[in-house]
């Protein structure tokens, strides 16, 4: 896992609540046994559909994943950590995520951040954002956070 202290950049936005580890990565992907290769089943059954959120040319190569309230519910799978991880994503913010999904975020090198759904919304809204470890503050054209 490699540390960071900054990460700036584009962000990805999935506008969805209640997203759990079975949407992140399905059950039929979890045979593996190394912590790589799950990128290309993120999201597996949402991915199909051209319009999906993280199909969208602005969201290719962000590091940063705004999500919804609720995000990472269901089974305590590490699985779905590491495919975000394996993708891409760096730092998670959303509104409120669920106890062990958090854990896992933090014992896997993905950084979830607490902000409130309004806060989510403008860092969304700008496109770009910068996130501080040290400082922990989450800065983007609407403020910093």
């Amino acid at each position: 896992m490699d540390a960071f202290e900054i990460v700036e950049g584009q962000v990805a936005v999935l506008d969805r609540a209640d997203v759990d580890t079975d949407q992140i990565i399905p059950k039929q992907f979890l045979k593996r046994v190394e912590r790589t290769g799950f990128s290309e089943f993120l999201f597996f059954d949402w991915a199909k559909d051209p319009n999906f959120e993280l199909n969208r040319p602005e969201a290719q190569g962000a590091k940063i994943l705004i999500a919804g309230r609720n995000f990472g519910s269901g089974s305590s799978r590490e699985h779905a950590v590491w495919a975000l991880k394996d993708f891409g994503f760096d730092v998670v913010v959303a509104p409120s995520f669920s106890d062990i999904f958090y854990s896992n975020c933090t014992k896997n090198g993905l950084l979830p951040v607490i902000l409130s759904e309004q806060e989510c919304r403008q860092v969304a809204g700008s496109g770009e954002a910068r996130v501080d470890l040290d400082d922990q503050t989450v800065t983007c054209a609407q403020g910093v956070f």
